[in-house]
């Protein structure tokens, strides 16, 4: 019995070592690779900005007096003409003062006048002097004082000239100040903001207060957005820009660069620079202040070779056989155009570089300028390394004793 108690447990010995030595002699799970298929289409390349949207031309009224809003004619989103009243402050005592300048100015008229009429006496009393000294009936000392007389009327009547002249110029400028207590919209367009209510008092001693804002024309708008340095020598005047706003974030709006103004802002030692790009907005859904997110295309190509940006990010693993250096090498030597190198599956399944040019990517996909790509080939995204098998003998097959 103790025999057959043996033999049976050497041969479940030799079992379970056969077994464990065939699990441990199995070969290395070999890699697995993801892959793309070389595509040809369209790729577009933008340069991504943002900003905000306004009015091509935006007007801010101001007030060139100071005093108490009387009247408002107009409110948020009133559309208004060119001359047309908006506002008006209390013109009491802008009037008073153009009575008064007014009636200065008549009383400098009439003291011009009198300083004429003076003259012309001074005059005739000097000319009298002079042919009686002629027959010595005076003195030279009589003509001299006529002669002193009619000179000091004669610069009398030049300050009664100028007095004149600024008393009209006094009277000009109330009546000008009178006519800035009616304020108007400079401008066809739309009040975007009002500033002021009735009974405010607005002063503009040091400069003018801003009362209302007028958008010219909401249908033709724009967006002023900020580029990096990095970017802005692939901007253009005339390219296409598309758009989205979060009120809208189903629609997708277009418009046009209109300028690449060349003046930096600086922020920290960021520096960007200020593209303008044209909307048009007929239908008024577009709103002033709104953040639009702008892609401008830069670059376009319709029939391009086309492959996923992540393989250009694709190096297999250093392990083992896995890892072709030799026909790495072999492509250094001969030289990879612009740098650039994808790999595909070689007929032993082991990634094979080639050397490729790129062109212009939209983020997602790369052109493939130059190569020996060709469509629908296959290219490696990813390594997939398989799990390695255990070598370990399961509990259920160990031998006990």
């Amino acid at each position: 019995m103790k025999k057959r108690i043996i033999v049976l447990s050497l041969g479940a010995l030799v079992l379970v070592a056969g077994i464990y030595f065939f699990v441990a002699s199995g070969k290395a799970p070999a890699a697995t690779y993801k892959t793309a298929r070389v595509e040809r289409g369209s790729i577009v390349s933008t340069v991504s900005a943002t900003g905000n949207l306004g009015a091509v031309v935006t007007v801010q009224v101001g007030t060139q007096v100071s005093g108490t809003i009387k009247e408002i004619f107009v409110d948020f989103n009133s559309p208004v003409k060119k001359g047309q009243i908006i506002a008006q402050i209390d013109p009491a005592l802008f009037q008073a003062q153009v009575e008064q300048s007014w009636g200065n100015y008549l009383a400098a008229k009439a003291n011009l006048e009198k300083a004429r009429v003076t003259v012309a006496d001074a005059k005739r009393t000097l000319d009298r002097k002079l042919a009686l000294v002629k027959g010595d009936y005076i003195s030279q000392s009589d003509v001299d004082a006529a002669q002193t007389a009619y000179d000091t009327a004669v610069a009398a009547l030049a300050a009664a000239e100028g007095a004149v002249a600024q008393n009209h110029g006094d009277y000009l400028r109330a009546r000008t100040n009178l006519e800035y207590t009616t304020i108007r919209s400079p401008v066809d367009g739309i009040v975007i903001s009002r500033n002021v209510d009735v009974g405010q008092t607005v002063a503009a001693s040091f400069q003018t207060p801003t009362l209302f804002t007028i958008a010219q024309d909401l249908s033709k708008m724009q967006i002023e957005t900020s580029v990096d340095e990095a970017d802005i020598s692939k901007v253009r005047e005339g390219q296409v820009a598309t758009f989205t706003v979060d009120s809208y974030p189903e629609l997708q709006f277009q418009g046009t660069v209109t300028q690449v103004r060349n003046a930096p802002t600086i922020v920290q030692n960021v520096v960007t620079y200020i593209v303008v790009v044209g909307v048009d907005n007929k239908d008024l859904k577009l709103k002033p202040g709104m953040t639009a997110n702008v892609s401008v295309e830069v670059a376009r190509k319709d029939d391009a070779l086309k492959i996923p940006t992540a393989v250009l990010r694709f190096r297999p693993k250093a392990a083992g056989e896995q890892t072709p250096r030799n026909a790495m090498a072999e492509v250094q030597k001969k030289g990879r155009p612009g740098g650039r190198e994808v790999f595909i599956l070689g007929k032993d399944n082991n990634p094979v570089p080639l050397p490729i040019k790129t062109g212009i990517s939209d983020g997602t996909m790369v052109e493939v300028a130059e190569g020996d790509l060709k469509e629908s080939q296959e290219v490696i995204i990813e390594q997939l390394l398989a799990k390695k098998k255990s070598t370990e003998v399961p509990p259920s097959m160990r031998l006990r004793f």
